[in-house]
């Protein structure tokens, strides 16, 4: 009996959103997708009981990452969503798990042993939270007078509000438009941008947060020179966000024909960001675990990665690999942070974790189309499968594979190194939301805008629903 025979009985039992009974019309599908942010930018604001808020530190590029706000009921964000996710597709992808998910049947298995996956693991990502120190227990007040009780509690609550954003994601995603998990992510990401850019509390020296509020004060004052310096994120921000949509459009047509009917062609894009942003996210990932395993390393008292201060590090691997301060975050703004980064020290940091950034990003961008059925191989196996073949060549799928090998391993280290040299760039040129966040934001809002024109269309004209469908 295999693993996914065991937990059958128990993915059965996991409670499960109804689908709708008719296609819900946009403006439903709106309203829904609206609700679902608006609870998650509630849930943004609550401390679990028994956490102590003076002392959480948080790390900007694992909030932006996990749709997550630290220390709040969405700690772990939607981390325990995306590893099951990666998880299961790379299991079977590397065929530890004999699934085909073109059948109904184990595509329903494979979504059941997904979400039980996601609940085990917002308990696990909930206590290592709680038990590592990152979200510290009152101790000032702890829960029945018991700290450890308190880290039980706050383990429990981050949990549940995991488990809530897996199934807001389940709703997104049957009553909504698109997923929750994007929409999440976006919004968190869309969130600090406006935030710094807009924000008109002041800080301790009473200029105020947001940039934009920030040169007008400069402006007011007669100091222009202060202003442009300010307003340079900004100005990267924007940069980068107009890059990521001009090369989303980039993309290779390769013409098709089918075999069994003369005349009828077709063609296969091979978009430039083959990969889209998965080689990014998974380096990023691996860069942020090298934080976390180093911080609880140096807690236990081997400072292997690195020693920390304030759980930021401070030298070692950890340090090297870590992501640069945001220039909102430098006393001085923007001309304080480019004396910062022009340190020797600090100019070695920005090239090693430049460096590791791309390579690491090439290597998940192979390792992602080997094992999730986008390699030259799988694609040519498909398109053979539907009876499409190269004009001029017989239909033979090693005819097509040696094609497609031609295009798909260049073009995935090209864009591989491509998003890891311009989150790289958004990093150090402090642009707002990181560079991973503009980078996925960018992509999500792309999708966002193409399913709601689907969702138009098919407003406007009911019989393409039932032909696509």
């Amino acid at each position: 009996m295999s693993l996914l025979d065991l937990l059958e009985p128990i993915t059965r039992l996991l409670p499960e959103v109804r689908r709708p009974e008719r296609a819900p019309p946009l403006k439903e599908k709106l309203l829904w997708t609206a609700g679902a942010l608006l609870l998650f930018f509630i849930m943004g604001q609550i401390y679990p009981l028994g956490v102590d808020a003076a002392r959480i530190v948080s790390f900007e590029r694992l909030d932006v990452l996990l749709g997550s706000r630290t220390g709040t009921l969405i700690t772990a964000g939607i981390g325990p969503i995306v590893l099951a996710s990666i998880f299961l597709q790379l299991a079977v992808g590397a065929g530890l798990l004999k699934l085909d998910l073109h059948l109904p049947e184990n595509k329903r298995r494979f979504q059941g042993l997904q979400k039980f996956l996601a609940i085990a693991l917002s308990f696990v990502e909930a206590i290592i939270y709680t038990s590592s120190g990152y979200i510290p227990a009152s101790a000032s007040s702890p829960i029945f007078g018991s700290l450890f009780f308190t880290q039980a509690a706050i383990a429990l609550q981050l949990a549940l509000g995991s488990i809530l954003l897996l199934y807001l994601d389940e709703v997104v995603q049957k009553y909504g438009i698109g997923s929750g998990i994007s929409l999440f992510i976006a919004a968190g990401v869309s969130q600090a941008v406006f935030v710094g850019s807009f924000s008109i509390a002041s800080q301790a020296t009473g200029v105020p947060a947001g940039l934009i509020p920030q040169a007008i004060y400069y402006i007011a004052g007669g100091d222009l020179i202060t202003a442009v310096w300010t307003i340079l994120p900004i100005v990267f921000t924007a940069i980068v966000f107009m890059a990521v949509v001009y090369v989303e459009g980039m993309k290779i047509e390769l013409p098709l024909a089918y075999g069994m009917a003369r005349g009828l062609g077709a063609r296969y894009p091979i978009k430039f960001l083959y990969v889209s942003n998965i080689p990014v996210i998974l380096a990023s990932a691996v860069m942020l675990n090298i934080q976390l395993f180093g911080m609880f390393m140096a807690r236990a008292g081997f400072p292997l990665l690195g020693t920390y201060i304030n759980n930021q590090p401070v030298n070692g691997l950890a340090y090297y690999t870590s992501a640069l301060p945001s220039p909102l975050l430098i006393t001085g703004g923007y001309p304080a942070y480019l004396s910062y980064i022009l340190q020797p020290n600090e100019i070695l940091h920005v090239f090693v974790y430049g460096i590791a950034l791309v390579i690491l990003c090439v290597i998940f961008g192979w390792f992602w189309i080997e094992s999730t059925g986008m390699s030259a191989r799988d694609v040519a196996a498909q398109l053979s499968r539907v009876g499409l073949q190269i004009p001029g060549y017989r239909q033979d799928p090693r005819i097509i594979e040696k094609i497609l090998e031609r295009y798909i391993p260049v073009i995935t280290v090209l864009g591989s190194i491509f998003v890891g040299i311009l989150a790289w760039f958004a990093d150090i040129s402090g642009a707002l939301g990181t560079g991973t966040g503009i980078l996925l934001t960018v992509g999500i809002l792309y999708r966002f805008y193409e399913e709601l024109a689907q969702q138009q269309l098919f407003e406007m004209y009911p019989g393409l629903r039932t032909m696509v469908s």
